[in-house]
């Protein structure tokens, strides 16, 4: 992953937190976007997985 694709993918989590109004319930998409884009950022994926999270496509 470049250096522009990270401060891309760090931009679009910093405005999705700005979105976020403190309801769960109301926040429930946006935290599930900003999961999926850190899990990216990261390079992450579920512990003892040779595949792909399903539950969260990612």
């Amino acid at each position: 992953m470049t250096e522009q694709q990270k401060q891309a993918l760090e931009e679009a989590i910093a405005s999705l937190k700005s979105q976020l109004t403190g309801d769960m319930f109301a926040d429930m998409e946006i935290r599930d976007q900003i999961h999926n884009l850190e899990m990216q950022l990261k390079g992450v994926k579920p512990m003892d997985s040779h595949f792909d999270c399903i539950g969260c496509g990612s």
